[in-house]
């Protein structure tokens, strides 16, 4: 639990700081950096609490994660000369928060006794809809339903995870191996141009 909970500790800060640059890059107010950072970095989990019926949603709970999102937005702020040079910064950070926050969905999930189809949903859920509310709050069309690999990241992160249980490997090495496939996954496929199949837009 204690892993667990650094890991969390650990995407909020990654899913809140990707939140604040997205909103500095559209010129926001502090105000509205801080909103949409509170949005990445818990809109994912508070869906997916939502929908399994665990309330109150786990953030309201949380006075650490909450303390984590405005310390990042803040940070973001007052340090945004510095961060602009650190172009792939960014990227970075959203991929981060992608593959730890997929780890923590399909965890929660786990609790509950789900099945690894709908783990997998709700790791992928946690991990890209932050990103979701960002994106269409400050009217972008979201990530996860452009050509980039990002939702495919979670699932096939998520369907390591259960095949590595399966096999009866450690946990904790588990829990490295999919958080590290899904950022390595997501940062080659921006870097490399990686999409699906859309021969239907030609």
């Amino acid at each position: 639990m204690d892993f667990i909970l650094a890991l969390e500790i650990l995407g909020t800060f990654a899913f809140a700081v990707s939140g604040a640059f997205a909103a500095m890059e559209r010129k926001l107010d502090p105000f509205g950096v801080i909103i949409i950072s509170f949005v990445t970095a818990i809109g994912g989990g508070t869906i997916r609490d939502i929908l399994i019926g665990d309330l109150p949603v786990s953030w309201l709970m949380n006075s650490t994660g909450i303390s984590v999102i405005i310390v990042s937005a803040l940070a973001s702020l007052l340090f945004t000369p510095t961060l602009r040079k650190l172009s792939n910064l960014l990227l970075i950070f959203d991929a981060a928060g992608l593959g730890l926050f997929t780890l923590i969905g399909i965890e929660k999930g786990i609790t509950h006794n789900f099945s690894p189809g709908i783990c997998i949903a709700l790791g992928t859920i946690t991990g890209s809809f932050g990103g979701v509310l960002r994106d269409v709050l400050l009217t972008n069309v979201p990530m996860i339903f452009q050509k980039e690999i990002y939702a495919s990241a979670c699932i096939l992160g998520g369907s390591v995870y259960f095949l590595m249980i399966y096999l009866s490997v450690d946990i904790a090495i588990t829990q490295v191996v999919v958080i590290v496939l899904i950022v390595t996954i997501r940062l080659l496929a921006v870097r490399l141009k990686w999409s699906l199949p859309n021969s239907y837009r030609k």
